[in-house]
């Protein structure tokens, strides 16, 4: 069993982006709380941390972003109507995703400095300990979960542990994409990542997918990084420095990943995880079907 400085617990869901690729829907919505069939996004997120047993959540938010650590809280008057019109199963549903006490803390990213700056903001509550870090408008629909399937290679391999999907060739400059060496099944030894390469040389077509677990010294190396690409702290950056004197392992998940990030991503996602559903596929294919049949 690993001890408690290594077992992993902690994992970060940085939020405060502004979701500018599914305006006007995110005028005034964060776009971790649109919804997909009948939950947000960010609901899928926090249920597949908690699958792969993380104990505590960390969310860097940012302005405007209030409304996710109420959507974790209580609504008293909600609930009592609820109650009241004899509405238990909606209720239970409801109470099942609360924080419960100490699990979710909220940090904020003051500036808008890319995805590694928002992780370094999350340094102080994650303390010297290994994390996760789950983008949150990416859902994996996945069985184990995606962070699951990486937690059962960190638990084996300890370092540090990337999650992967094979894209198309012609897509890879699209991506980060690992520079694999050896592989054993589904996970891949790592020489290095190259951010969006030009067509034609990338070094594999497997995509780095949004799921992580990192170890604590990263803070370091992004506490004195110099932006990159955007003009922003990235995080596959500091994955690049901290691999000099790091393992790096890919793992290429089983599941199909859904960007909901992207208004045809989210379009799909709705599509695909509303047919999957056993209380809900059937009516929702009847209400696709006319308009594929013209």
């Amino acid at each position: 069993m690993r001890s408690p400085s290594t077992r992993l617990r902690k994992a970060v869901l940085p939020v405060a982006g502004l979701g500018t690729r599914v305006l006007p829907g995110t005028k005034t919505t964060p776009k971790e709380l649109l919804n997909v069939v009948d939950r947000p996004i960010l609901s899928y997120i926090v249920e597949e941390a908690r699958e792969a047993g993380i104990e505590h959540i960390v969310f860097v938010t940012g302005r405007s972003k209030g409304a996710i650590e109420d959507y974790f809280d209580h609504q008293i008057e909600l609930e009592a109507q609820l109650l009241a019109k004899g509405k238990t199963d909606i209720l239970d549903n409801m109470n099942a995703e609360l924080a419960t006490a100490g699990e979710m803390s909220f940090t904020r990213q003051m500036q808008p400095l890319g995805l590694g700056h928002a992780v370094w903001c999350a340094r102080d509550i994650i303390g010297h300990e290994p994390f996760a870090v789950l983008l949150p408008d990416v859902i994996v629909d996945a069985a184990p979960g995606a962070l699951k399937q990486l937690t059962a290679a960190y638990d084996e391999l300890g370092g540090n542990i990337i999650g992967v999907e094979a894209v198309p060739a012609e897509d890879t400059h699209k991506y980060g994409i690992v520079d694999p060496l050896e592989r054993d099944g589904r996970r891949i030894g790592m020489r290095g990542m190259v951010e969006k390469p030009a067509q034609g040389t990338a070094p594999s077509n497997l995509s780095i997918a949004g799921r992580y677990i990192l170890q604590p010294e990263i803070f370091d190396i992004l506490q004195t990084q110099p932006r990159g690409a955007g003009g922003e702290i990235q995080l596959t950056d500091a994955m690049a420095t901290l691999m000099k004197t790091q393992g790096f392992t890919a793992v290429e998940y089983e599941g199909v990943t859904h960007d909901c990030g992207d208004k045809i991503g989210l379009l799909r996602a709705n599509v695909a995880l509303a047919l999957k559903r056993p209380d809900l596929g059937m009516a929702a294919r009847a209400a696709l079907t006319p308009y594929f049949n013209g």
